[in-house]
């Protein structure tokens, strides 16, 4: 069986070169949950050591349909960077490469900015209170194992999906609003080329983007004591199914429930 540090390696470079690998639990019998998350660490520091800096947390896999689907039946996470996270002109359609992307796929979300540390003891309301600002935006998954078949360790192994994340503008999160309801009650139309192809809502995210958050913040907790900090940023996964998106295309999102701007992108 390979180590730690050997399966790392090969999964940033499989990033790094948008191709794609055998899947590891075939290759090392026994790969599980648990060593998925080693690697995942492993990764991260590699990526640390030549200039990447953390920013945030994605969830994975808070779509129930979505999971069954792949068959992968509970949300997982991952870390997001300073080089895969971008704020976009929501005013324009701005370009997207979709380079060294294997297999990518486009799911429309929202995600939270935090100025304190939710802890795994609170209950929702307070969870939601350490957010100060809310926002939507497209993340990119892609996946290194061909045809989307890795089995959930090797999905986290893999980054937990996350290729890109480009979100647009900040919605402060005012003190006179029931976030948790407001957050699950959103609602989302995606479009390709100006044709609708799926809708959603924020209760498709685990019943909901504070839901979501609740359930990652002790998972996290539990699997390796670490926590959300102040400044980060935290996807709380897909409101609709996730779709194969080409370069030549252009996608767009209509936002309801909630001051957010839709999101426009056209992929190179």
């Amino acid at each position: 069986m390979e180590s730690v540090e050997e399966i790392a390696a090969r999964v940033l470079a499989a990033h790094d070169e948008g191709t794609t690998i055998d899947r590891i639990v075939d290759t090392n019998p026994g790969f599980d949950v648990a060593t998925a998350y080693k690697v995942s660490s492993a990764v991260v520091g590699m990526r640390r050591a030549r200039g990447e800096r953390p920013v945030g947390w994605k969830i994975g896999y808070t779509n129930r349909a979505v999971q069954q689907h792949y068959g992968v039946l509970h949300p997982i996470w991952g870390r997001m960077y300073d080089t895969t996270v971008s704020a976009v002109n929501t005013g324009n359609v701005p370009r997207a490469s979709l380079k060294h992307l294997s297999e990518p796929r486009i799911e429309p979300e929202i995600v939270l900015h935090f100025a304190r540390t939710p802890e795994p003891a609170m209950d929702l309301a307070q969870m939601a209170a350490c957010v100060d600002a809310v926002g939507h935006g497209f993340e990119i998954v892609t996946s290194i194992f061909r045809d989307w078949r890795g089995s959930a360790a090797d999905s986290i192994a893999g980054g937990s999906l996350h290729g890109r994340y480009l979100h647009g503008r900040w919605l402060p999160a005012d003190k006179g609003r029931d976030w948790v309801s407001a957050l699950a009650a959103a609602e989302v139309v995606l479009l390709r080329n100006g044709v609708a192809v799926d809708q959603g809502r924020g209760a498709n995210a685990l019943d909901g983007p504070v839901q979501a958050l609740s359930h990652f913040v002790r998972a996290l907790a539990e699997v390796s004591g670490e926590r959300v900090l102040p400044g980060e940023i935290v996807t709380t996964g897909t409101l609709t199914q996730a779709h194969r998106v080409a370069p030549g295309e252009t996608w767009t999102t209509k936002v309801s429930g909630l001051p957010l701007d839709g999101m426009a992108l056209r992929f190179r």
